[in-house]
């Protein structure tokens, strides 16, 4: 089976929700991965009706995206459908969503679970506008957690938070008293929590932290049920690069082996360059001999790219060349040669 014929198979997996689009639709929806034909109609159907539906929200559900660890060990952000606690504000809610064993937990989709200490409270979470903070209250079973644990639960925090409005920042407290350090491994929290700890942090052997810099990009995973996600990784990179086309180069590079993610890209990509245009829009130009004018390019590659550009642009709209396509459209049917903006929700996993 050649790489192309894995990638289309996988591209039929679209998970992100764009908010725009120039068609004003929305393209992306969560299907199963595989690398062989479409099953008939029919028997398509058979496989849609037999999956079992999400548990009824009747009408005070609401949407979240929260970040969960998978089976692989990595944090992936999941969006879901949860009821609204009436007791908590949305914000605190999505928190509560990430405690293991929490009233929240039948709307997990398999092979995910939460990273905070089973029996955390979260108290209740207030928000300063105007500095972007939240300040999470937690009771003291927070501190019941495993060292090796510390990272994670501070990325599952730091990235839960920043993924709400008007949030890009966050500090944690315990029965009344601000942390400055976490309680277990002594991580020092002098500074709010942000995206800017990175998330799933990997690292060279001899990379040196004074001369790197961060930058994130998102492969690919797959659920036990077959279903197709992205994984954000941050990796550092030479200092004095243009971190978007740097985080685009390690896009390209491809995940590490043995980490359980699977590569978006075909093998033969090349990145020509990043262009920003008058109307703040940035323009990824690629290469690949592998798609020729007309034909549709696999949609998980498309989507990884605008999840990587934004992610360290500042959630300015992505455009796409392809080997200077007139038009380059994915299999998802929508046009990214169009601005595109970041997706309001990704992930959206059937459970």
């Amino acid at each position: 089976m050649t790489r192309k014929h894995h990638i289309r198979g996988l591209s039929a997996a679209g998970l992100l929700v764009v908010p725009i689009m120039l068609a004003g639709c929305s393209p992306f929806g969560g299907k199963e991965s595989g690398a062989i034909d479409p099953p008939p109609a029919q028997q398509e159907a058979q496989m849609i009706n037999s999956v079992s539906a999400p548990p009824a929200l009747g009408e005070n559900g609401m949407q979240t995206t929260v970040y969960l660890s998978d089976q692989k060990g990595l944090l992936a952000p999941v969006t879901l459908g949860i009821p609204k606690d009436v007791e908590k504000d949305p914000v605190a809610a999505s928190l509560a969503v990430l405690v293991k064993g929490s009233a929240f937990t039948g709307y997990i989709p398999e092979g995910f679970s939460g990273v905070l200490p089973a029996g955390t409270e979260i108290k209740h979470v207030t928000v300063d506008a105007e500095q972007k903070m939240a300040v999470v209250e937690m009771n003291q079973a927070f501190e019941n957690y495993e060292a090796k644990d510390e990272r994670k639960i501070l990325e599952a925090i730091a990235w839960t938070l920043t993924s709400q409005e008007g949030i890009q920042k966050a500090e944690l407290w315990v029965e009344g008293e601000k942390l400055t350090e976490m309680p277990v491994n002594r991580t020092p929290l002098d500074r709010p929590l942000s995206r800017a700890l990175g998330i799933n942090l990997q690292k060279a052997d001899d990379t040196q932290y004074s001369q790197s810099s961060p930058v994130t990009v998102y492969f690919s995973g797959v659920t036990p049920a077959g279903i197709q996600y992205y994984v954000p990784v941050t990796r550092l990179v030479a200092s004095g690069q243009d971190s978007v086309q740097a985080a685009v180069q390690e896009l390209i590079r491809g995940p590490q082996y043995g980490d359980g993610l699977e590569m978006v890209m075909t093998g033969g990509t090349t990145l020509s360059g990043v262009e920003k245009s008058e109307d703040g829009s940035l323009t990824v130009a690629l290469n690949d001999s592998m798609f020729d004018q007309g034909e549709e390019i696999p949609a998980e590659l498309l989507q990884a790219v605008v999840l990587t550009v934004t992610e360290n642009a500042g959630d300015a709209k992505v455009k796409i060349k392809m080997n200077d396509l007139a038009e380059v459209k994915g299999t998802d049917s929508v046009s990214y040669s169009e601005p595109v903006s970041r997706p309001e929700h990704i992930n959206e996993i059937p459970i």
